[in-house]
């Protein structure tokens, strides 16, 4: 009995398609949280960090050509439930945007959540304005919450921000896999 597997079958595209994105992700983080920590304060919380951003030589290319490039830091406090998801009990968004402006020669990093823009010589000095975070307000009016919280962190490269041709190419290489694990810790009030 012969098996024979035509490459004209669209079952078989699918397949490879939904195979290759885990297989290009696979032991590939290019963003690293060092260290972060979340404290009370009277009216909200108080976020800390720093991370640890690598560019792969794509997405240097593609900045170096006035490709923006853009990283959510998403931040949860969620309670542990034991037979579901943890609950979430409040999450913010710090929006980063990264952009090489060849005229100018000069990095921007634009943090979108408050507005601040820098402009910065170099890549290292515009990658470590994004690294390091320092008392930034979340959660304003947040009441104190329950023991046994924990905070979870992780930082998104936004592949879905990129020009749409560059878009497929993203998913499909691990150069463009920008994005850390998540970290989580329990919450002290």
């Amino acid at each position: 009995m012969r098996v024979c597997v035509s490459f004209k079958s669209p079952l078989l595209w699918i397949w490879l398609f939904c195979l290759l994105p885990p297989m290009a992700q696979a032991g590939c983080c290019n963003a690293q949280i060092k260290q972060a920590g979340l404290t009370r304060e009277s009216n909200g919380y108080l976020l800390s960090a720093e991370i640890d951003y690598q560019l792969s030589e794509k997405a240097m290319e593609a900045l170096q050509n006035g490709v923006p490039l853009f990283w959510n830091i998403q931040v949860k406090i969620q309670r542990p439930r034991e037979f579901f998801w943890p609950e979430t009990l409040a999450e913010a968004t710090i929006r980063y945007r990264l952009q090489y402006h060849a005229l100018l020669k000069m990095y921007r990093v634009k943090n979108e959540r408050n507005g601040v823009v820098h402009n910065v010589s170099t890549l290292s000095g515009a990658i470590g304005l994004m690294s390091v975070l320092r008392s930034v307000r979340l959660f304003d009016g947040a009441e104190v919450l329950p023991p046994g919280a924990v905070v979870a962190l992780k930082v998104d490269f936004d592949r879905d921000a990129l020009p749409l041709p560059l878009r497929p190419l993203a998913y499909l290489s691990q150069q463009w896999y920008l994005s850390s694990d998540w970290s989580s810790w329990p919450l002290k009030n």
